[in-house]
């Protein structure tokens, strides 16, 4: 005998009671209908894979379920798809601070946001927050890491609170300058008319000599501060940097002959000020060769970095660059100086003023552009110079003869 529609809606429901009842006692969750139109959990994967953020999710039991190839980039570690299930501890073991926040935030319920820490291995500073995963009846089931490179950030922090010092610094400067310039000016004179007047007396030309050399040199030290001060009003126009690097190189006093110049293909024209860049590569080339003597060689390295290159990160991509390297092979500087290189006044050379490379981050910071140094003992020093690829307005692509103030 045939059941009705009826009897067998009624005779499935004690059916999936039982089976219900079977997983209450198993411990297991009863199953939950699939909400219409419910997205597939591939989706959810390729939106975490995704996120212009580093993610990191650890299941309850240590073990890796998702990690993107930002986090990967950021904290300095290389993708490999063999990493899911493995503890994340083993797959992390070059970041050991990231290890110990981690094992910490399973043990505690009070978790980091917006914290801050910085990479041993890599040197980067990152920002991270943590945070609980929990299925749907409220079980805790592991954690997720979100990281980000805020390296570039606390560079642009840096340089700000620079210009704030430099400000109060360079209004002092200029009026003690201006005072000294003049006597130096006088003394000079003066010494010059009586070296004139005394040639019969060889020991009294040699005693003035002394004077006008001593007051030029300390003349050219006032300029120099001077130049240091003064605000950079940029005159830019379209400008190929390897123009600019040869121009600089042929106007070494001395030493441009060991200068080994490589330009890369493809480098874009850019919009900046030809004497401020000219003033750029004259003093890094300078503290080069004074660096290593005459005879070692200098090289200049200019490239394109196009904005594909840059790592991803949350906000806008930073916009295509050329990057400028200048490297030396001689003693390097140690990891106490190198912090302070860029500093006004800081030399470790005896006839040094300690204002170039002040001058050279003052001429990089006019042009929105970032330069950092990476050096060792015996090892020799490296400069590297980064300043963004800015398209030039219509009516200065029709021709390069004119200006355009940008500052």
């Amino acid at each position: 005998m045939l059941m009705s529609t009826s009897s067998r809606a009624s005779s499935s429901k004690p059916k999936a009671a039982a089976v219900r009842t079977q997983a209450a006692k198993r411990g297991a969750p009863a199953a939950r209908p699939a909400a219409a139109g419910a997205l597939p959990d591939r989706f959810f994967r390729h939106l975490v894979l995704n996120l212009r953020n580093g993610v990191l999710a650890i299941a309850r039991d240590g073990r890796i379920a998702a990690m993107n190839k930002v986090a990967y980039r950021v904290l300095g570690l290389t993708p490999n798809d063999g990493d899911l299930g493995r503890p994340y501890a083993d797959v992390l073991q070059a970041c050991p601070e990231v290890v110990r926040v981690l094992q910490s935030a399973f043990e505690t319920s009070e978790l980091p946001n917006r914290a801050e820490l910085r990479l041993r291995k890599t040197g980067r500073a990152i920002g991270y927050t943590i945070s609980k995963i929990y299925d749907d009846d409220r079980v805790e089931v592991g954690l997720t890491l979100f990281v980000k490179d805020l390296t570039r950030v606390e560079q642009l922090e840096e340089r700000e609170r620079l210009r704030d010092r430099l400000a109060t610094l360079g209004e002092m400067a200029a009026a003690i300058a201006h005072e000294v310039k003049n006597p130096l000016a006088s003394i000079e004179v003066m010494a010059g008319m009586l070296r004139r007047q005394l040639t019969d007396r060889p020991d009294a030309m040699e005693t003035l000599g002394d004077i006008i050399k001593e007051s030029k040199m300390a003349n050219a030290i006032v300029v120099e501060v001077l130049e240091f001060v003064r605000p950079i009003r940029l005159q830019v126009e379209p400008l190929e940097v390897a123009e600019a690097a040869r121009d600089a190189i042929q106007g070494l006093d001395h030493g441009g002959a060991q200068v080994r110049l490589h330009v890369e293909e493809g480098v874009p024209e850019l919009m900046a000020d030809p004497h401020q860049l000219r003033q750029l590569f004259t003093n890094l080339l300078t503290n080069a060769i004074e660096a290593i003597g005459s005879g070692e060689p200098v090289d200049v390295r200019i490239s394109y970095v196009s904005e594909e290159a840059e790592p991803a990160s949350a906000g806008p991509p930073p916009p295509a660059q050329v990057k400028i390297e200048v490297r030396d092979h001689g003693p390097g500087i140690s990891e106490d100086d190198l912090e302070r290189i860029f500093s006004p006044f800081f030399t470790t050379k005896p006839q040094g003023t300690g204002l170039g490379l002040s001058i050279v981050r003052k001429v990089v910071d006019a042009h929105d552009g970032i330069i950092d140094a990476t050096s060792a003992p015996g090892r020799g020093t490296t400069f590297r110079v980064t300043l963004p690829v800015v398209p030039a307005p219509a009516y200065l692509k029709a021709s390069h003869h004119g200006t355009h103030p940008r500052r």
